[in-house]
Protein backbone atom coordinates (compact mmCIF):
# COMPACT_ATOMS: atom_id res chain seq x y z
CA UNK A 1 0.00 0.00 0.00
CA UNK A 2 1.32 3.27 -0.73
CA UNK A 3 1.84 6.71 1.36
CA UNK A 4 -1.09 8.01 -0.41
CA UNK A 5 -3.40 5.11 -0.16
CA UNK A 6 -5.85 5.57 2.79
CA UNK A 7 -7.84 2.62 3.96
CA UNK A 8 -11.43 3.07 4.86
CA UNK A 9 -11.80 4.46 8.04
CA UNK A 10 -8.27 5.96 8.52
CA UNK A 11 -8.09 8.85 10.70
CA UNK A 12 -6.64 11.05 8.54
CA UNK A 13 -9.40 11.28 6.19
CA UNK A 14 -11.42 14.46 4.99
CA UNK A 15 -12.19 17.71 6.93
CA UNK A 16 -15.70 18.63 8.36
CA UNK A 17 -18.54 17.95 5.71
CA UNK A 18 -19.25 20.89 3.36
CA UNK A 19 -22.89 22.02 2.60
CA UNK A 20 -23.62 21.97 -0.95
CA UNK A 21 -25.70 24.58 -2.21
CA UNK A 22 -26.53 22.29 -5.37
CA UNK A 23 -29.97 20.11 -5.56
CA UNK A 24 -28.05 17.57 -7.28
CA UNK A 25 -25.66 15.55 -5.87
CA UNK A 26 -21.81 15.38 -7.42
CA UNK A 27 -21.25 12.66 -9.42
CA UNK A 28 -19.14 9.69 -7.81
CA UNK A 29 -16.15 8.09 -9.52
CA UNK A 30 -15.65 4.50 -8.64
CA UNK A 31 -12.77 3.66 -8.06
CA UNK A 32 -11.60 -0.41 -8.93
CA UNK A 33 -10.12 -2.41 -6.22
CA UNK A 34 -6.55 -2.78 -5.88
CA UNK A 35 -4.86 -6.45 -5.89
CA UNK A 36 -2.96 -6.86 -2.52
CA UNK A 37 -0.69 -9.67 -2.22
CA UNK A 38 -1.37 -12.55 1.08
CA UNK A 39 2.06 -11.00 2.51
CA UNK A 40 0.89 -7.77 2.41
CA UNK A 41 -2.27 -8.72 4.49
CA UNK A 42 -0.15 -10.78 6.87
CA UNK A 43 1.76 -7.50 7.75
CA UNK A 44 -0.83 -5.51 7.52
CA UNK A 45 -3.19 -7.27 9.57
CA UNK A 46 0.16 -8.36 11.86
CA UNK A 47 0.67 -4.65 12.40
CA UNK A 48 -2.75 -3.64 13.47
CA UNK A 49 -2.37 -5.99 15.92
CA UNK A 50 0.60 -5.23 17.37
CA UNK A 51 -0.52 -2.09 17.59
CA UNK A 52 -3.96 -2.45 18.91
CA UNK A 53 -2.64 -4.66 21.86
CA UNK A 54 0.01 -1.81 23.02
CA UNK A 55 -2.87 0.98 22.85
CA UNK A 56 -5.24 -1.66 24.99
CA UNK A 57 -2.34 -1.83 27.41
CA UNK A 58 -1.23 1.83 27.88
CA UNK A 59 -5.47 2.63 28.21
CA UNK A 60 -5.16 0.04 30.84
CA UNK A 61 -2.11 1.26 32.69
CA UNK A 62 -1.75 4.88 32.29
CA UNK A 63 -5.11 7.07 34.34
CA UNK A 64 -3.07 10.00 32.89
CA UNK A 65 -3.37 8.58 29.38
CA UNK A 66 -7.02 7.97 29.59
CA UNK A 67 -8.38 10.95 31.21
CA UNK A 68 -6.57 13.29 28.07
CA UNK A 69 -8.07 10.73 25.61
CA UNK A 70 -11.48 10.72 26.95
CA UNK A 71 -10.99 14.56 27.19
CA UNK A 72 -9.97 14.88 23.71
CA UNK A 73 -12.71 12.53 22.07
CA UNK A 74 -15.61 14.21 24.16
CA UNK A 75 -14.08 17.98 23.31
CA UNK A 76 -13.80 16.75 19.37
CA UNK A 77 -17.47 15.65 19.71
CA UNK A 78 -18.40 18.93 21.60
CA UNK A 79 -16.47 21.07 18.89
CA UNK A 80 -17.45 18.74 15.89
CA UNK A 81 -21.35 19.16 16.97
CA UNK A 82 -21.35 23.14 17.40
CA UNK A 83 -19.01 23.49 13.95
CA UNK A 84 -21.69 21.13 12.18
CA UNK A 85 -24.39 23.78 13.40
CA UNK A 86 -22.68 26.80 12.98
CA UNK A 87 -21.55 25.55 9.01
CA UNK A 88 -25.24 24.47 8.75
CA UNK A 89 -26.83 27.63 9.53
CA UNK A 90 -24.43 29.66 7.49
CA UNK A 91 -24.96 27.33 5.02
CA UNK A 92 -28.13 28.15 4.88
CA UNK A 93 -28.18 31.65 5.24
CA UNK A 94 -26.16 32.18 2.03
CA UNK A 95 -28.17 30.45 0.23
CA UNK A 96 -31.81 32.06 1.63
CA UNK A 97 -29.93 35.82 0.71
CA UNK A 98 -28.62 34.77 -2.55
CA UNK A 99 -32.31 33.00 -3.39
CA UNK A 100 -34.53 36.14 -2.35
CA UNK A 101 -31.47 38.59 -4.39
CA UNK A 102 -32.53 36.21 -7.46
CA UNK A 103 -36.01 36.25 -6.86
CA UNK A 104 -36.31 40.28 -6.70
CA UNK A 105 -33.93 40.35 -10.12
CA UNK A 106 -36.12 38.05 -11.53
CA UNK A 107 -39.39 39.77 -11.11
CA UNK A 108 -37.62 43.30 -12.16
CA UNK A 109 -36.57 41.36 -15.04
CA UNK A 110 -39.89 39.61 -15.74
CA UNK A 111 -41.18 43.52 -15.82
CA UNK A 112 -38.98 44.94 -17.88
CA UNK A 113 -38.89 42.48 -20.18
CA UNK A 114 -42.92 42.09 -20.58
CA UNK A 115 -42.94 46.31 -20.20
CA UNK A 116 -40.99 46.04 -23.70
CA UNK A 117 -42.76 43.32 -25.55
CA UNK A 118 -46.09 45.26 -24.05
CA UNK A 119 -45.31 48.83 -25.72
CA UNK A 120 -43.25 47.84 -28.93
CA UNK A 121 -45.73 45.55 -29.96
CA UNK A 122 -48.65 47.60 -29.37
CA UNK A 123 -47.78 50.78 -31.15
CA UNK A 124 -46.84 49.48 -34.74
CA UNK A 125 -46.95 46.39 -36.88
CA UNK A 126 -43.59 44.34 -36.72
CA UNK A 127 -42.25 41.93 -39.49
CA UNK A 128 -40.67 38.74 -38.35
CA UNK A 129 -36.75 40.48 -38.84
CA UNK A 130 -38.01 43.15 -36.57
CA UNK A 131 -39.56 40.58 -33.74
CA UNK A 132 -36.70 38.94 -33.38
CA UNK A 133 -34.65 41.73 -33.23
CA UNK A 134 -37.05 42.91 -30.55
CA UNK A 135 -36.14 39.95 -28.62
CA UNK A 136 -32.72 40.27 -28.61
CA UNK A 137 -33.02 44.14 -27.60
CA UNK A 138 -35.07 42.72 -24.56
CA UNK A 139 -32.62 40.34 -23.72
CA UNK A 140 -29.65 42.83 -23.56
CA UNK A 141 -31.98 44.86 -21.79
CA UNK A 142 -32.84 42.05 -19.18
CA UNK A 143 -29.43 41.40 -18.78
CA UNK A 144 -27.98 45.04 -18.42
CA UNK A 145 -30.66 45.66 -15.33
CA UNK A 146 -29.09 42.35 -13.63
CA UNK A 147 -26.88 43.89 -10.82
CA UNK A 148 -26.67 40.59 -8.99
CA UNK A 149 -22.79 38.97 -9.11
CA UNK A 150 -22.48 35.44 -10.52
CA UNK A 151 -25.24 35.62 -13.66
CA UNK A 152 -24.45 32.90 -16.31
CA UNK A 153 -27.08 33.66 -19.22
CA UNK A 154 -30.33 34.99 -20.02
CA UNK A 155 -32.53 33.06 -22.20
CA UNK A 156 -36.23 33.28 -23.90
CA UNK A 157 -38.06 30.35 -25.25
CA UNK A 158 -41.39 30.13 -26.49
CA UNK A 159 -44.07 28.22 -24.87
CA UNK A 160 -44.32 24.27 -26.03
CA UNK A 161 -47.83 23.17 -27.38
CA UNK A 162 -49.56 26.65 -27.60
CA UNK A 163 -51.75 27.20 -30.98
CA UNK A 164 -50.16 28.96 -34.04
CA UNK A 165 -49.91 32.84 -33.44
CA UNK A 166 -49.92 35.52 -36.26
CA UNK A 167 -46.54 36.67 -35.70
CA UNK A 168 -43.03 34.17 -34.26
CA UNK A 169 -40.69 35.08 -32.54
CA UNK A 170 -37.69 32.99 -32.61
CA UNK A 171 -36.27 31.69 -29.11
CA UNK A 172 -33.05 33.81 -28.11
CA UNK A 173 -30.46 33.01 -25.41
CA UNK A 174 -26.65 34.37 -24.38
CA UNK A 175 -24.31 33.05 -25.59
CA UNK A 176 -22.99 30.95 -22.51
CA UNK A 177 -26.40 29.95 -21.30
CA UNK A 178 -26.72 26.30 -20.28
CA UNK A 179 -29.81 25.19 -21.76
CA UNK A 180 -29.61 21.59 -20.51
CA UNK A 181 -30.22 22.74 -16.79
CA UNK A 182 -33.69 24.04 -18.08
CA UNK A 183 -35.64 20.70 -16.84
CA UNK A 184 -38.81 20.04 -18.58
CA UNK A 185 -40.98 19.96 -14.55
CA UNK A 186 -39.46 23.76 -14.60
CA UNK A 187 -40.74 24.58 -18.26
CA UNK A 188 -44.11 22.63 -17.43
CA UNK A 189 -44.09 24.71 -14.04
CA UNK A 190 -43.39 27.99 -15.95
CA UNK A 191 -46.03 27.60 -18.48
CA UNK A 192 -48.93 26.67 -15.93
CA UNK A 193 -48.08 29.17 -13.43
CA UNK A 194 -48.27 33.34 -14.57
CA UNK A 195 -47.43 35.82 -12.95
CA UNK A 196 -44.75 34.34 -10.58
CA UNK A 197 -41.02 33.31 -10.46
CA UNK A 198 -40.29 30.26 -9.98
CA UNK A 199 -36.70 28.73 -8.67
CA UNK A 200 -35.29 25.80 -9.18
CA UNK A 201 -31.67 24.51 -7.72
CA UNK A 202 -29.16 23.21 -9.86
CA UNK A 203 -25.80 22.16 -11.03
CA UNK A 204 -23.89 23.78 -13.97
CA UNK A 205 -21.71 22.28 -16.10
CA UNK A 206 -18.65 23.00 -14.64
CA UNK A 207 -19.96 21.46 -11.31
CA UNK A 208 -20.49 24.84 -9.27
CA UNK A 209 -24.25 24.86 -7.69
CA UNK A 210 -26.64 27.11 -9.55
CA UNK A 211 -30.27 28.61 -9.70
CA UNK A 212 -32.37 28.95 -12.49
CA UNK A 213 -35.20 31.68 -12.48
CA UNK A 214 -38.31 31.15 -14.69
CA UNK A 215 -41.46 33.27 -15.40
CA UNK A 216 -44.06 33.51 -18.18
CA UNK A 217 -44.20 36.30 -21.03
CA UNK A 218 -46.85 37.50 -23.15
CA UNK A 219 -45.66 38.64 -26.07
CA UNK A 220 -48.89 40.29 -28.38
CA UNK A 221 -49.52 38.85 -31.07
CA UNK A 222 -46.89 36.27 -30.89
CA UNK A 223 -48.15 34.50 -27.80
CA UNK A 224 -46.25 32.88 -24.73
CA UNK A 225 -42.54 32.69 -23.80
CA UNK A 226 -40.72 31.23 -20.80
CA UNK A 227 -37.96 33.69 -19.90
CA UNK A 228 -34.98 31.92 -17.70
CA UNK A 229 -32.03 33.59 -16.00
CA UNK A 230 -29.17 31.32 -14.46
CA UNK A 231 -27.49 32.18 -11.67
CA UNK A 232 -23.89 30.74 -10.95
CA UNK A 233 -23.52 30.41 -6.55
CA UNK A 234 -19.77 29.59 -6.92
CA UNK A 235 -19.42 32.74 -4.58
CA UNK A 236 -21.65 31.48 -1.82
CA UNK A 237 -20.29 27.85 -2.16
CA UNK A 238 -16.63 29.43 -1.96
CA UNK A 239 -17.43 31.90 1.12
CA UNK A 240 -18.79 28.95 2.95
CA UNK A 241 -15.87 26.79 2.44
CA UNK A 242 -13.55 29.28 3.66
CA UNK A 243 -15.59 29.15 6.69
CA UNK A 244 -15.97 25.43 7.15
CA UNK A 245 -12.26 25.64 6.63
CA UNK A 246 -12.23 28.30 9.26
CA UNK A 247 -14.19 26.29 11.59
CA UNK A 248 -12.25 23.31 10.74
CA UNK A 249 -8.88 24.77 11.73
CA UNK A 250 -10.25 26.83 15.01
CA UNK A 251 -12.07 23.40 16.04
CA UNK A 252 -8.65 21.74 15.82
CA UNK A 253 -7.06 24.82 17.89
CA UNK A 254 -9.56 24.50 20.37
CA UNK A 255 -9.48 20.59 20.90
CA UNK A 256 -5.55 20.50 20.83
CA UNK A 257 -5.52 23.67 23.38
CA UNK A 258 -8.04 21.43 25.37
CA UNK A 259 -5.61 18.30 25.30
CA UNK A 260 -2.93 19.86 26.13
CA UNK A 261 -4.41 22.07 29.26
CA UNK A 262 -5.91 18.98 30.30
CA UNK A 263 -2.42 16.88 30.31
CA UNK A 264 -0.63 19.53 32.33
CA UNK A 265 -4.01 19.61 34.88
CA UNK A 266 -3.69 15.71 34.86
CA UNK A 267 0.06 15.12 35.20
CA UNK A 268 -0.11 18.06 38.17
CA UNK A 269 -2.80 15.60 39.81
CA UNK A 270 -1.80 12.28 38.91
CA UNK A 271 1.92 12.96 39.36
CA UNK A 272 1.63 12.53 43.21
CA UNK A 273 -0.72 9.27 42.49
CA UNK A 274 2.06 7.89 40.52
CA UNK A 275 4.72 8.98 43.46
CA UNK A 276 2.70 7.52 45.78
CA UNK A 277 2.36 4.18 44.40
CA UNK A 278 5.67 3.82 43.36
CA UNK A 279 6.47 4.59 47.13
CA UNK A 280 4.02 2.31 48.05
CA UNK A 281 5.39 -0.52 46.21
CA UNK A 282 8.85 -0.16 47.42
CA UNK A 283 6.93 -0.37 51.11
CA UNK A 284 5.86 -3.43 49.98
CA UNK A 285 9.22 -4.91 48.87
CA UNK A 286 10.44 -4.36 52.37
CA UNK A 287 11.84 -0.46 52.30
CA UNK A 288 9.98 0.51 55.15
CA UNK A 289 11.98 3.91 55.41
CA UNK A 290 10.60 5.17 51.99
CA UNK A 291 8.29 7.96 52.43
CA UNK A 292 6.32 10.80 49.86
CA UNK A 293 7.92 14.39 49.93
CA UNK A 294 5.07 16.85 51.71
CA UNK A 295 4.76 19.90 50.25
CA UNK A 296 2.29 22.46 50.69
CA UNK A 297 -1.37 22.57 52.31
CA UNK A 298 -3.22 21.56 49.80
CA UNK A 299 -5.12 17.94 49.38
CA UNK A 300 -1.96 16.06 47.80
CA UNK A 301 -0.01 17.23 50.97
CA UNK A 302 -2.78 15.93 53.46
CA UNK A 303 -2.47 12.67 51.57
CA UNK A 304 1.37 12.38 51.57
CA UNK A 305 1.28 13.71 55.53
CA UNK A 306 -1.36 10.20 56.04
CA UNK A 307 0.44 8.29 53.45
CA UNK A 308 3.91 8.89 55.57
CA UNK A 309 1.88 8.39 59.01
CA UNK A 310 0.30 4.94 58.01
CA UNK A 311 4.21 4.34 56.89
CA UNK A 312 5.77 5.23 60.02
CA UNK A 313 2.82 3.07 61.97
CA UNK A 314 3.37 -0.17 59.49
CA UNK A 315 6.61 0.55 59.90
CA UNK A 316 7.06 0.03 63.54
CA UNK A 317 4.38 -3.00 63.97
CA UNK A 318 6.46 -4.14 61.18
CA UNK A 319 9.77 -3.98 63.32
CA UNK A 320 8.06 -5.21 66.56
CA UNK A 321 6.78 -8.48 64.83
CA UNK A 322 10.15 -9.27 63.42
CA UNK A 323 11.82 -8.94 66.36
CA UNK A 324 9.11 -10.55 68.18
CA UNK A 325 9.40 -13.86 65.10
CA UNK A 326 13.20 -13.65 65.97
CA UNK A 327 12.82 -14.08 69.29
CA UNK A 328 10.56 -16.83 68.94
CA UNK A 329 12.73 -18.73 66.00
CA UNK A 330 15.47 -17.80 68.25
CA UNK A 331 14.03 -19.69 71.42
CA UNK A 332 12.77 -22.70 69.43
CA UNK A 333 16.09 -22.73 68.54
CA UNK A 334 17.95 -22.41 71.69
CA UNK A 335 15.52 -24.89 73.11
CA UNK A 336 15.62 -27.56 71.02
CA UNK A 337 19.38 -27.17 71.46
CA UNK A 338 19.37 -27.12 74.93
CA UNK A 339 16.88 -30.53 75.35
CA UNK A 340 19.19 -32.62 72.93
CA UNK A 341 21.90 -32.94 76.10
CA UNK A 342 19.59 -34.08 78.37
CA UNK A 343 16.97 -35.90 75.53
CA UNK A 344 20.97 -38.06 74.59
CA UNK A 345 21.10 -39.09 78.20
CA UNK A 346 17.35 -40.25 78.72
CA UNK A 347 17.67 -41.97 75.26
CA UNK A 348 20.85 -43.99 76.18
CA UNK A 349 18.97 -44.70 79.80
CA UNK A 350 15.96 -45.73 78.08
CA UNK A 351 18.02 -47.63 75.27
CA UNK A 352 19.63 -49.61 78.68
CA UNK A 353 16.23 -50.08 80.21
CA UNK A 354 14.75 -51.19 76.77
CA UNK A 355 17.18 -53.59 75.92
CA UNK A 356 17.07 -55.65 79.52
CA UNK A 357 13.06 -55.63 79.93
CA UNK A 358 12.56 -58.94 79.39
CA UNK A 359 14.43 -59.35 83.08
CA UNK A 360 11.75 -56.87 84.49
CA UNK A 361 8.20 -57.62 85.67
CA UNK A 362 5.24 -57.11 82.59
CA UNK A 363 4.22 -53.59 84.39
CA UNK A 364 7.91 -52.46 84.23
CA UNK A 365 8.69 -53.94 80.81
CA UNK A 366 5.58 -52.17 79.38
CA UNK A 367 6.66 -48.68 80.98
CA UNK A 368 10.38 -49.09 79.41
CA UNK A 369 8.98 -49.97 76.11
CA UNK A 370 6.72 -47.06 75.89
CA UNK A 371 9.49 -44.72 77.51
CA UNK A 372 11.59 -46.03 74.40
CA UNK A 373 8.93 -45.39 72.05
CA UNK A 374 8.25 -41.80 73.17
CA UNK A 375 11.66 -40.75 73.22
CA UNK A 376 12.32 -41.51 69.89
CA UNK A 377 9.33 -39.58 68.58
CA UNK A 378 10.98 -36.95 70.82
CA UNK A 379 14.16 -36.83 68.78
CA UNK A 380 11.81 -36.53 65.54
CA UNK A 381 9.88 -33.41 66.99
CA UNK A 382 13.12 -31.79 67.48
CA UNK A 383 14.41 -32.55 64.42
CA UNK A 384 11.16 -31.35 63.14
CA UNK A 385 11.40 -27.97 65.58
CA UNK A 386 14.71 -27.14 64.26
CA UNK A 387 13.91 -28.31 60.60
CA UNK A 388 10.62 -25.44 60.92
CA UNK A 389 12.67 -23.06 62.68
CA UNK A 390 15.48 -22.50 60.03
CA UNK A 391 12.61 -21.90 57.48
CA UNK A 392 10.79 -19.59 59.86
CA UNK A 393 14.60 -17.74 59.54
CA UNK A 394 15.30 -18.12 55.67
CA UNK A 395 18.47 -19.81 56.47
CA UNK A 396 17.96 -22.98 53.79
CA UNK A 397 20.62 -23.76 51.18
CA UNK A 398 19.39 -26.51 48.78
CA UNK A 399 22.09 -28.82 47.34
CA UNK A 400 20.88 -29.57 43.86
CA UNK A 401 22.38 -32.36 41.91
CA UNK A 402 20.63 -34.02 38.67
CA UNK A 403 18.94 -36.98 40.06
CA UNK A 404 16.71 -39.46 38.40
CA UNK A 405 13.60 -39.35 40.75
CA UNK A 406 11.73 -42.81 39.90
CA UNK A 407 15.07 -44.40 41.56
CA UNK A 408 14.29 -42.23 43.72
CA UNK A 409 10.74 -43.04 44.19
CA UNK A 410 11.89 -46.72 44.34
CA UNK A 411 14.48 -46.49 47.27
CA UNK A 412 11.44 -44.01 49.58
CA UNK A 413 9.02 -46.97 48.53
CA UNK A 414 11.87 -49.95 49.42
CA UNK A 415 12.69 -48.56 52.93
CA UNK A 416 8.36 -47.48 53.91
CA UNK A 417 7.87 -51.73 52.53
CA UNK A 418 7.85 -53.11 55.76
CA UNK A 419 5.91 -50.73 57.64
CA UNK A 420 3.29 -50.74 54.62
CA UNK A 421 3.28 -54.97 55.08
CA UNK A 422 2.38 -54.71 59.15
CA UNK A 423 -0.47 -51.83 57.74
CA UNK A 424 -1.76 -54.33 54.77
CA UNK A 425 -1.37 -51.91 52.49
CA UNK A 426 0.45 -52.95 48.82
CA UNK A 427 3.12 -50.24 47.59
CA UNK A 428 3.15 -50.01 43.57
CA UNK A 429 4.84 -47.50 41.63
CA UNK A 430 3.61 -46.60 38.22
CA UNK A 431 6.26 -44.85 35.86
CA UNK A 432 4.60 -44.63 32.32
CA UNK A 433 8.08 -43.68 30.58
CA UNK A 434 10.04 -40.38 30.00
CA UNK A 435 13.10 -38.47 31.28
CA UNK A 436 12.63 -38.37 34.99
CA UNK A 437 15.95 -36.58 35.55
CA UNK A 438 15.71 -33.21 37.38
CA UNK A 439 18.02 -30.87 39.58
CA UNK A 440 16.94 -31.37 43.25
CA UNK A 441 18.03 -31.65 46.95
CA UNK A 442 17.51 -35.11 47.15
CA UNK A 443 17.74 -35.85 50.82
CA UNK A 444 14.42 -33.32 51.09
CA UNK A 445 12.28 -34.80 48.38
CA UNK A 446 13.03 -38.26 50.49
CA UNK A 447 11.52 -36.74 53.29
CA UNK A 448 8.78 -35.54 51.19
CA UNK A 449 8.29 -38.76 49.95
CA UNK A 450 8.46 -40.19 53.22
CA UNK A 451 6.00 -38.23 54.81
CA UNK A 452 3.38 -38.93 52.16
CA UNK A 453 3.90 -42.25 51.90
CA UNK A 454 3.99 -42.52 55.90
CA UNK A 455 0.80 -40.22 56.21
CA UNK A 456 -0.92 -42.61 53.07
CA UNK A 457 0.17 -45.61 55.01
CA UNK A 458 -1.97 -44.01 58.46
CA UNK A 459 -5.05 -43.54 56.35
CA UNK A 460 -5.03 -46.19 53.77
CA UNK A 461 -7.15 -48.37 55.54
CA UNK A 462 -4.77 -51.38 54.52
CA UNK A 463 -5.63 -50.54 50.89
CA UNK A 464 -3.18 -50.40 47.64
CA UNK A 465 -1.40 -47.58 47.43
CA UNK A 466 -0.53 -46.29 44.00
CA UNK A 467 3.02 -43.57 43.96
CA UNK A 468 2.67 -42.60 39.97
CA UNK A 469 5.87 -40.55 38.40
CA UNK A 470 5.44 -38.98 34.96
CA UNK A 471 7.34 -36.18 33.34
CA UNK A 472 6.79 -33.09 30.89
CA UNK A 473 8.96 -31.27 28.98
CA UNK A 474 9.69 -28.74 32.34
CA UNK A 475 8.35 -31.00 35.17
CA UNK A 476 8.21 -33.83 36.63
CA UNK A 477 5.46 -34.70 39.16
CA UNK A 478 4.81 -37.61 41.93
CA UNK A 479 1.58 -38.33 43.18
CA UNK A 480 1.32 -40.75 46.27
CA UNK A 481 -2.54 -42.05 46.08
CA UNK A 482 -4.37 -44.15 48.35
CA UNK A 483 -7.90 -45.59 48.69
CA UNK A 484 -8.36 -45.13 52.49
CA UNK A 485 -10.58 -42.67 54.60
CA UNK A 486 -10.42 -39.27 52.86
CA UNK A 487 -10.87 -36.24 53.73
CA UNK A 488 -13.70 -33.29 54.02
CA UNK A 489 -12.76 -30.40 52.16
CA UNK A 490 -12.88 -28.06 55.41
CA UNK A 491 -10.23 -30.53 56.59
CA UNK A 492 -8.09 -30.34 53.15
CA UNK A 493 -8.11 -26.94 53.94
CA UNK A 494 -6.20 -26.89 57.07
CA UNK A 495 -4.22 -30.28 56.05
CA UNK A 496 -0.67 -28.35 55.55
CA UNK A 497 -1.44 -26.24 58.82
CA UNK A 498 1.25 -27.18 61.62
CA UNK A 499 0.44 -29.84 64.74
CA UNK A 500 -3.04 -30.13 62.93
CA UNK A 501 -4.72 -33.58 63.12
CA UNK A 502 -7.32 -34.42 60.62
CA UNK A 503 -8.46 -37.19 63.34
CA UNK A 504 -7.02 -36.25 67.06
CA UNK A 505 -8.49 -38.96 68.89
CA UNK A 506 -7.43 -41.38 65.89
CA UNK A 507 -4.10 -43.87 67.16
CA UNK A 508 -0.82 -43.14 65.67
CA UNK A 509 0.60 -46.33 64.75
CA UNK A 510 3.59 -44.21 62.84
CA UNK A 511 4.51 -41.72 65.31
CA UNK A 512 4.37 -38.67 63.49
CA UNK A 513 4.96 -35.80 64.88
CA UNK A 514 2.11 -33.16 63.05
CA UNK A 515 4.40 -31.14 61.27
CA UNK A 516 5.83 -33.49 58.39
CA UNK A 517 3.31 -32.19 55.32
CA UNK A 518 4.30 -28.40 56.42
CA UNK A 519 7.70 -29.26 56.32
CA UNK A 520 6.57 -31.16 52.79
CA UNK A 521 5.13 -27.86 51.53
CA UNK A 522 8.42 -26.01 52.64
CA UNK A 523 10.49 -28.58 50.89
CA UNK A 524 8.49 -28.08 47.90
CA UNK A 525 8.27 -24.20 47.67
CA UNK A 526 12.27 -24.02 48.00
CA UNK A 527 12.32 -26.12 45.04
CA UNK A 528 9.97 -23.10 42.96
CA UNK A 529 7.37 -26.57 42.95
CA UNK A 530 4.17 -27.23 44.26
CA UNK A 531 2.04 -29.72 46.35
CA UNK A 532 -1.06 -30.23 45.98
CA UNK A 533 -3.91 -32.42 47.40
CA UNK A 534 -6.99 -34.09 46.67
CA UNK A 535 -9.60 -35.92 48.75
CA UNK A 536 -12.79 -37.30 49.09
CA UNK A 537 -14.16 -39.39 52.17
CA UNK A 538 -14.41 -42.97 51.94
CA UNK A 539 -12.85 -42.22 48.44
CA UNK A 540 -9.28 -41.99 48.64
CA UNK A 541 -6.27 -39.07 49.40
CA UNK A 542 -3.63 -38.55 46.77
CA UNK A 543 -0.49 -35.50 46.93
CA UNK A 544 1.02 -34.62 44.11
CA UNK A 545 4.57 -33.11 44.13
CA UNK A 546 5.19 -31.09 41.32
CA UNK A 547 8.90 -30.31 40.95
CA UNK A 548 10.52 -28.15 37.87
CA UNK A 549 13.09 -29.79 35.62
CA UNK A 550 15.64 -27.10 36.35
CA UNK A 551 15.94 -24.43 38.53
CA UNK A 552 14.82 -21.19 37.55
CA UNK A 553 12.53 -22.79 34.62
CA UNK A 554 8.53 -21.56 35.38
CA UNK A 555 6.47 -24.95 35.75
CA UNK A 556 3.95 -24.51 32.78
CA UNK A 557 1.37 -27.35 33.44
CA UNK A 558 1.79 -30.57 35.80
CA UNK A 559 2.30 -33.55 34.06
CA UNK A 560 -0.10 -35.58 36.06
CA UNK A 561 -4.01 -34.71 36.82
CA UNK A 562 -5.21 -34.85 40.31
CA UNK A 563 -5.93 -37.44 41.11
CA UNK A 564 -3.93 -39.47 38.12
CA UNK A 565 -5.91 -41.46 36.02
CA UNK A 566 -5.80 -45.25 37.60
CA UNK A 567 -3.43 -47.59 35.25
CA UNK A 568 -4.07 -50.86 36.87
CA UNK A 569 -2.58 -52.77 34.05
CA UNK A 570 1.17 -51.18 34.41
CA UNK A 571 1.16 -51.36 38.02
CA UNK A 572 4.54 -53.08 39.13
CA UNK A 573 4.45 -54.55 42.97
CA UNK A 574 6.89 -53.86 45.44
CA UNK A 575 7.94 -56.89 47.42
CA UNK A 576 8.35 -55.78 50.89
Amino acid sequence: MTPGDLPPGDPRGPDLPTRDLSARALPVRDLPARDLRWGDLDWADLHWRTLLARLRRFWRVSLQFRTVAITVVLSSLAVSVIGAYISISIGDNLFSSRQEQVTTEAVRANLIAQQLFTGSLETEETNPVELSALGVSVREAVSSSTTSPGGTGIAIFRTPGQPSTPQFLQPTSSRDFPADVITEDLSAAVAATAGQVLLQSVQLPNGAPGLVAGSQLSVPSAGSYELYLVYDLSDAQTTLGFVQQTLFAGGLALVALIGGVTYIVVRLVVGPVRLAAATSQRLAAGDLEVRIPEKGEDVIATLARSFNGMADGLQQQITKLAELSRLQQRFVSDVSHELRTPLTTIRLAGDVLYDRREDFPPETARIAELLHTQVQRFEVLLSDLLEISRYDAGAVELDLEPTNLVRLVEDAVDAMGSLATERGSDLHVVAPGGYFEAEVDARRIRRILRNLLGNSIEHGEGRPIVVTVDSNATAVAIAVRDYGVGMTESEVAKVFDRFWRADPSRQRTIGGTGLGLAISLEDAVQHDGRLDVWSEPHVGTCFRLTLPRERGIPITTSPLDLPPEDRAEAVKSIDA
